[in-house]
């Protein structure tokens, strides 16, 4: 098992929305809400977002997911923002435990949240303050040159 690299995300992110999960029922309102915020936050004029929004309620769900049933509500999912990238910040109230990359078994049901986000987001790390413990992953703001 591999860990995640220990690292608080860039300081001059700045906070753009906030959601609160108690149970995994509130995943299908945050989907919604995550995707219209990503539209009001990221379609500035000539930027194109392309399948950014897509990967990061993928990957959103998939942390959020993992934080509901492995650490301590709430769950807390914050949309962060920069000129250049969004950063998707999952926190959850279990500070005792380390987040881990598990062996991806093609047959396993599970496992896979925090191998996704490092396939599908520029950087993913992990951070802990004294109550929570957050997970957080980048995404490009503007679609990639070679898409």
């Amino acid at each position: 098992m591999e860990q995640l690299r220990t690292s608080p995300p860039p300081p001059e992110a700045a906070d753009l929305e906030r959601w609160v999960l108690d149970s995994p029922d509130g995943l299908r309102d945050l989907r919604a809400s995550l995707r219209d915020a990503l539209e009001r936050h990221g379609l500035v004029q000539g930027e194109d977002l392309d399948e950014v929004p897509h990967l990061v309620v993928l990957v959103a769900t998939e942390l959020a997911s993992n934080a509901l049933r492995h650490g301590r509500p709430p769950t807390i999912v914050t949309l962060l923002g920069r000129d250049d990238c969004f950063l998707l910040d999952v926190a959850d109230h279990d500070v005792r435990t380390v987040p881990e990359l598990t062996d991806i078994h093609p047959l396993d049901s599970g496992g896979r949240g925090l191998f996704l986000a490092q396939q599908l987001s520029l950087a993913v790390g992990w951070y802990a303050t004294a109550h929570t413990k957050n997970i957080w992953a980048s995404f490009p703001r503007q679609s990639r040159p070679d898409a």
